[in-house]
């Protein structure tokens, strides 16, 4: 028998599980999402989430709250008569008043292998330590920060040049499949949920500015975790004098290569670039105002040379 589904989710990321589970014949009675927010070059523009556009796809009601602490929204929530309550990126802490009014509770797919990386940037947090394994977790919601026992989950590799958005739509896709097998087994009720460990927790916090500019006086395999960790957003940059002028440049691909120079020294025409120790080739840059280029395309239009230097 389909289950009477909350859906609360933001981004892109959670769009694929909404739609799996509305194509599994969950009954979605309402769409909790982020309300609009301002963009466009003006930012006058109030722009509803990729969440609230497929809701409205799907002609499912969709609702915008800034926050479920008052009395009201949880009334209305309540009034919904949810089996249980999904939750992917939604982007708001849920009271206890919401957490237990589904029949079933509420589950959240997160994108790490907990207890490591609770919070907000779990992939670009896996990525940027190095870890070569994350993967999709669907677990019970508590008051804690994905502190919740764990039902299912799905492991998936790291590669050696996978950057965040690979890495994104991989988990994207890998996560809805697993809350549609997760629904699945609660409507027969065998889904078994399992206490976190207590042992290996760490948290991935919001990823700030100051992180997002290149030292390349760290080693080669930092700045290359670094930069495809932050790849495509917001995108780790560096300085570099082109055609006389310094000129920010966004880092989007790199890979591990062989030399040693100068911090941030160009070691040949291909723009291989020294860091603190080993070196690492740039593969996709973007400049300022312009496009996402390969660097043999980017060389073609800026005079780079070998001797010249990242500031």
């Amino acid at each position: 028998m389909p289950l009477r589904v909350i859906f609360m989710g933001t981004p892109e990321f959670s769009v694929a599980t909404l739609r799996a589970i509305a194509e599994a014949g969950h009954d979605v009675v309402a769409v909790y999402t982020q309300p609009p927010r301002a963009a466009g070059r003006r930012g006058l523009e109030l722009t509803p989430s990729p969440v609230q556009r497929e809701a409205e796809r799907l002609g499912i009601e969709t609702r915008t709250p800034v926050s479920l602490k008052g009395e009201a929204e949880q009334t209305a929530f309540r009034a919904l008569r949810a089996d249980i309550a999904v939750v992917v990126a939604y982007g708001l802490l849920l009271p206890k008043a919401v957490l237990e009014a589904p029949r079933l509770g509420c589950v959240n797919g997160h994108a790490s292998l907990l207890p490591r990386w609770r919070g907000a940037a779990p992939i670009q947090r896996a990525i940027m330590a190095g870890d070569r394994e994350t993967g999709m977790m669907v677990m019970r919601m508590e008051e804690g920060l994905d502190t919740g026992p764990v039902g299912m989950v799905e492991k998936c590799a790291i590669e050696p040049d996978m950057t965040a958005g690979d890495l994104h739509d991989r988990l994207m896709s890998v996560g809805a499949a697993l809350m549609v097998e997760a629904l699945a087994r609660l409507e027969r009720n065998t889904l078994t949920f399992t206490r976190q460990a207590v042992e290996g927790v760490t948290y991935a916090k919001k990823i700030d500015k100051s992180e997002t500019r290149v030292d390349w006086t760290r080693s080669a395999s930092e700045v290359h975790n670094t930069i495809r960790g932050l790849s495509p957003f917001p995108g780790a940059w560096s300085e570099i004098d082109i055609g006389g002028r310094q000129e920010r440049l966004k880092l989007l691909r790199s890979t591990l290569s062989e030399g040693a120079g100068e911090s941030g020294g160009i070691l040949d025409d291909r723009l291989t670039v020294a860091c603190g120790a080993g070196a690492i080739s740039l593969v996709e840059v973007q400049r300022a105002g312009g496009r996402p280029a390969a660097a043999s395309e980017f060389l073609r239009g800026a005079k780079i040379e070998k001797g010249m230097k990242f500031s």
